[in-house]
């Protein structure tokens, strides 16, 4: 469930928006006059999250090569490239 708070928590609640962000490791949306404005997350929820689209991204330009008839290589001939022979 996501938690959402006025706009005003942000400077009146500081300390406890920041402990909740890191605690819940789950982003805040704040709310100014009723409307969403604004999301506050921790820097490590933030760092998941660019992980996370940076590897769709690169899953779909793989999608896209796989479809134009690309050749990979197999998981196992991959992994035996690390292996000091």
């Amino acid at each position: 469930m996501p938690i959402i708070r006025p706009i005003s928590d942000l400077r009146n609640n500081f300390t406890n928006i920041s402990e909740t962000v890191h605690a819940d490791e789950e982003p805040i949306f704040l709310t100014k006059n009723g409307v969403g404005d604004m999301v506050v997350m921790s820097l490590a929820y933030y760092e998941r999250q660019l992980a996370k689209t940076e590897l769709y991204r690169k899953l779909e330009e793989a999608r896209i090569d796989i479809a134009r008839g690309a050749k990979g290589r197999s998981a196992k001939e991959y992994l035996s490239s690390f292996i000091d022979k």
